[in-house]
């Protein structure tokens, strides 16, 4: 599935953090969470990268 699911901002593909339960954007510099199975693609829910 995380294949068709790209960041909301930039349109960049995605990678997986399983640790901390997050797809990374990058080009974007945000952390978008995983709850409960479901990727939450708000960047009002995403965290910044330092």
């Amino acid at each position: 599935m995380l294949e068709s699911l790209v960041c909301p901002v930039t349109q960049a593909t995605l990678s997986y953090d399983a640790g901390a339960q997050e797809l990374l954007s990058a080009p974007a510099g945000l952390a978008f969470p995983i709850r409960g199975g479901i990727p939450i693609m708000l960047v009002a829910e995403a965290r910044r990268l330092d």
